[in-house]
């Protein structure tokens, strides 16, 4: 018999399975090769797209994505040619151009494209231009464009423009213009222009133009135009132009900086402000200390000024609200010279 005769003879044999939704399976107790639209095999899988599979342990080789609802669990390896996915997928799923999953996807995710979960991300997962996940992520996440969760990340995220998640961030995440998180964050986050949180943020912090956080900011944050938090910024904060907080406790370097409630040392060569009937405590350095409250601490500056001091003032001028008349504006040295309160 001719290979010919033989090639055509198998192609008779395969078409009606084909055509029929089903398969043409070459196992033994479902061990084996299947080609078509099986349910189950233990071995390696071959079909167009998916509609009727339960499991794969082995291979299973794809040209498209399945039917939605995605049905069936991948246990091995899914390969798509160029793309493909399951419900879940647990082990390999390789892409040309890309790889997703309607349930989870736990281990090593490459696609072309990009590769996409709407449950949770486990593992290794590169998108050549997004990865992400309506669930959780976990481990190394690469996006060539953007990576995120709409849930919770931990470990290290990379995206070539942004990195964010919709929960609470931990470990490593870096964004080429930006990095955020709708939760709190906690590690070492880098952006390029920014990185922000909703939430608190406590580690390492750097953002190219700025670095913020809705609640608590914690740690070492650096920024190239400014740096702010809505609750306490605590640690060192660095920003070119300035920092600002209601509560600040730590060390704050920037052009200008201000707050309600500080506690620690202040460099600002510019300004420096409290709001007020707020308070200060520890050294403040500044061309203007503008306290309009308490000053406990020193203060030194061109111009001091204070409604009420229990410290020391070092200037050219220096001005106590709170000092009897004719001690209240002094130049080079000024302190509290008496009890009395005047009204405010």
């Amino acid at each position: 018999m001719t290979l010919r005769r033989r090639a055509l003879i198998a192609t008779i044999l395969l078409l009606p399975a084909v055509l029929s939704g089903q398969s043409l399976d070459l196992t033994i107790h479902n061990t084996g090769l299947s080609i078509g639209d099986s349910r189950f095999v233990r071995g390696v899988r071959i079909n167009f797209r998916d509609s009727r599979l339960r499991e794969v342990q082995g291979v299973n080789i794809t040209i498209w994505t399945p039917y939605s609802p995605a049905r069936g669990v991948v246990n091995g390896a899914a390969i798509g040619l160029p793309v493909t996915g399951a419900r879940e997928i647990n082990g390999l799923g390789l892409g040309i151009l890309g790889v997703g999953t309607e349930g989870d996807f736990t281990g090593i995710g490459v696609g072309g494209f990009g590769i996409g979960s709407g449950g949770s991300l486990r593992g290794i997962i590169v998108g050549g231009f997004g990865a992400g996940s309506g669930g959780n992520v976990t481990g190394l996440t690469i996006g060539g464009f953007g990576a995120g969760s709409g849930g919770n990340v931990e470990g290290i995220t990379i995206g070539g423009f942004g990195a964010g998640a919709g929960g609470n961030v931990t470990g490593l995440q870096i964004g080429g213009f930006g990095v955020g998180s709708g939760g709190n964050v906690t590690g070492i986050t880098l952006g390029g222009m920014g990185a922000g949180a909703g939430g608190d943020v406590k580690g390492f912090t750097f953002g190219g133009l700025g670095a913020g956080a809705g609640g608590d900011l914690t740690g070492i944050t650096l920024a190239g135009i400014g740096a702010g938090a809505g609750g306490t910024v605590r640690g060192l904060a660095i920003a070119g132009v300035g920092v600002g907080a209601p509560r600040i406790r730590g060390i704050v370097i920037a052009s200008a900086a201000g707050g309600e409630d500080v506690e620690g040392g202040v460099i600002a060569p510019f300004y420096f402000k409290i709001e007020k009937n707020g308070r200060v405590k520890g050294i403040t350095v500044s061309a203007v200390n503008h306290v309009k409250g308490d000053q406990h601490g020193l203060s030194l500056g061109l111009v001091n000024y204070a409604w009420e001091a229990y410290g020391w003032q070092l200037g050219l001028l220096n001005y106590i609200r709170d000092n009897p008349s004719g001690l209240r504006l002094l130049p080079l040295v000024n302190h509290r010279w008496s009890g009395r309160a005047v009204e405010q």
